[in-house]
């Protein structure tokens, strides 16, 4: 389906609302690309990556599995490919290294991304752009900055894993289905995210409530013990297999399908923060309402005193980071 949208100089541009674009093909991009494949969202998906030849071996493995799903036309290509897509997933970036600071990280993706996103403007470019490269709230930002894009179309993936890991975690705590849980991680997708435990539910059941029902009243020490194994399984993964890639997989197909299905679904995505929760000029992770435009609004999700103040400190240290890398200037 093609649609007509307004591009963000004021000319008219036409997206195409069944083509993605994967830029970056590493384990991140490339079982991103897998998953798209099999959502049935799109007919048309290109692949970039600075290495030609792992954009087209991806394209070609990932193309043979086609006759198991829907239709697809899957290819490696270029920067002008991507004028038309209505989704762009970048999770092109260097990983960290022992001994890098994540200063060092953020310097050298924001490098990258000076080189990446520009080709995304010049393209023409006026869908989605799903960022997921880490520091992803960081560069969401420097996304922003870079692409002339209205912010509503710039979005991070954020907390999105992180919370899916929460949920899980406590169906496995609670012998629930974790569909039925309803809590989030706020704030930096990292070190200083915060588990809104005062507004977790269980199938509308306050958390505590519903966790004296199953026989467990130790509630702070089972909140500490869950939200430090969520803040470490990316590091356990990582020690165990070296890459975390298809959770992260699953969350970027889960986010596209918020956006090409105009869902109005409620995620904690990074977005720009214009104002909310006393915040301004960073991005960050809330609960956020997705639709076919990216971000619609951002939801006052009740905080307690203590977790309100994790949340401010968590954007202040993002806040810091972004000083130091002079994206504000």
């Amino acid at each position: 389906m093609l649609a007509w949208v307004g591009h963000w100089k004021g000319s008219i541009h036409m997206v195409n609302d069944r083509k993605v674009a994967v830029i970056g093909c590493g384990f991140v991009g490339s079982s991103s690309a897998f998953a798209l494949m099999q959502s049935g969202l799109f007919t048309e998906m290109v692949l970039i990556d600075v290495d030609r030849n792992r954009a087209e071996g991806e394209a070609l493995d990932i193309a043979h599995g086609v006759s198991f799903g829907s239709p697809m036309k899957i290819y490696a290509g270029d920067y002008s490919d991507v004028s038309d897509a209505a989704v762009i997933v970048v999770t092109a970036g260097a990983a960290q290294k022992p001994g890098e600071t994540r200063l060092d990280l953020v310097n050298k993706n924001v490098a990258i991304f000076g080189s990446i996103i520009p080709q995304i403007r010049e393209s023409g470019f006026n869908g989605i752009l799903l960022i997921v490269s880490n520091p992803v709230d960081v560069l969401t930002y420097a996304a922003i900055k870079m692409s002339g894009l209205p912010e509503r179309q710039v979005i991070g993936s954020g907390t999105v894993l992180d919370t899916a890991r929460l949920k899980y975690m406590l169906g496995e705590h609670l012998s629930v289905d974790p569909r039925d849980v309803h809590a989030y991680i706020v704030g930096e997708h990292g070190d200083s995210e915060v588990a809104a435990w005062s507004s977790a539910t269980v199938a509308g059941v306050p958390l505590n409530d519903y966790c004296e029902l199953h026989g467990h009243f130790d509630h702070k020490a089972a909140e500490a013990r869950i939200a430090d194994d969520v803040k470490n399984s990316a590091y356990e993964i990582i020690e165990k297999k070296r890459a975390t890639y298809y959770g992260i997989a699953m969350s970027v197909r889960r986010i596209c399908t918020a956006i090409m299905r105009d869902e109005d679904t409620v995620l904690p995505v990074s977005s720009l923060m214009v104002g909310e929760y006393g915040l301004n000029d960073l991005c960050i992770s809330v609960p956020t309402v997705i639709g076919r435009n990216g971000v619609v609004t951002r939801v006052p999700v009740a905080l307690s005193d203590d977790e309100n103040a994790e949340f401010q400190k968590s954007a202040a240290a993002l806040k810091a980071i972004i000083d130091d890398a002079g994206l504000n200037d």
